[in-house]
């Protein structure tokens, strides 16, 4: 449930109304606003009455959240998420981009490339140092050794680093490396994984199920967010359905749906919800044109001998190119690329 709080409630009456909500063996979430406070009451709260808070000093109104989601629903948080990553900020009028290989090579490979992104206009640097591979054959990354070369890449451009966490084990070692955790579509339902990463403050960005439902999406976002990590970014990765001309489907409709559900940012992956390198700038566009709050995109210098997923990776080149299209359909819906200027985008 949401208890609202009075306007200029005293941080005696908030704490009052926390001990009494953990003295119900439910947990506080507290949103701190200009005029109000509104604390959310998460948990097994059906068989409590709302007239256990309504009572108390301070309290305005109580009201029960009909979602299944509660921290993700914008019952609960009307007002899109923003928070800050290393010199721009993510869900706000800024769109950002993360570009990046999807494995780490090795030293030169991934320096290489953050340089070529960086010059571009990503904002951020992806690379896998840990690999979930179909096949136990395939690939598998540089383990440590790869974070390593990431944090030196960083070093060198600026650009904060995501990476995909696989397992609880990783988690110590990952966010000694990298700013941005991600979970990838196979984890999405990982739900001991969600509550470990929700017990960090390292941002979240959780892509997708590949069979997932929208809701489903959000309540595996709802792990996270229930151990108080809030800066939890969510991604459109595609979803997997009888076409076979694209790896898999792009639900467009997910992040117009998404944005009006959550407060949550929401980004698309055009690498893997296409897997054609072919299809990655105009599914980018349509992604920015529905309302997506940033991008994150596959980029290798020679896709061809790429050691994963090179036929959905761009060269720097066409990323470049990619970067001039997305920043124009920024503007075209009255947003800006991170990183751009407001004078660069609007007219004076």
């Amino acid at each position: 449930m949401m208890i609202i709080m009075q306007p200029g409630a005293t941080r005696a009456q908030i704490e009052h109304v926390i001990e009494h909500i953990r003295e119900q063996r439910l947990s506080p979430h507290v949103i701190e606003g200009v005029e109000q406070t509104v604390i959310g009451a998460v948990g097994e709260s059906h068989a409590v009455p709302t007239s256990v808070f309504e009572g108390l000093p301070g309290v305005q109104t109580v009201q029960r959240i009909s979602k299944p989601y509660k921290l993700a629903s914008r019952q609960f948080h009307p007002h899109d998420s923003v928070f800050p990553l290393d010199g721009f900020t993510v869900g706000g009028e800024e769109i950002a981009v993360i570009a990046g290989p999807c494995s780490v090579e090795g030293r030169s490979h991934i320096l290489e490339i953050a340089h070529a992104v960086k010059e571009a206009g990503a904002n951020a640097l992806r690379g896998g140092a840990f690999k979930p591979r179909t096949s136990p054959y395939a690939f598998q990354g540089l383990g440590e050794e790869g974070l390593e070369y990431l944090a030196e890449a960083r070093e060198q451009t600026g650009l904060p680093v995501v990476a995909e966490v696989m397992a609880i084990s990783q988690i110590e070692i990952m966010t000694r490396y990298v700013d941005v955790l991600q979970i990838g579509a196979r984890n999405m339902q990982n739900f001991n994984l969600l509550r470990a990463v929700g017990e960090t403050r390292t941002p979240v960005l959780l892509k997708r199920g590949l069979s997932a439902t929208i809701e489903e999406l959000l309540m595996s976002a709802e792990y996270i967010l229930s151990g108080g990590n809030h800066h939890v970014i969510l991604c459109e990765r595609g979803i997997r359905t009888f076409e076979t001309a694209t790896r898999n489907t792009t639900d467009i409709n997910a992040i117009p749906v998404l944005k009006a559900l959550t407060h949550l940012p929401v980004f698309l992956d055009p690498s893997h919800s296409t897997g054609l390198a072919d299809y990655v700038t105009a599914i980018s566009k349509a992604a920015i044109a529905a309302g997506a709050d940033g991008l994150i995109i596959e980029v290798h210098q020679d896709p061809a001998h790429a050691l994963s997923d090179g036929k959905q990776s761009l060269t720097p080149e066409a990323f470049a190119r990619l970067i001039r299209q997305v920043r124009a359909v920024a503007e075209a819906v009255e947003r800006r690329l991170a990183g751009v200027p407001q004078s660069a985008t609007r007219p004076v």
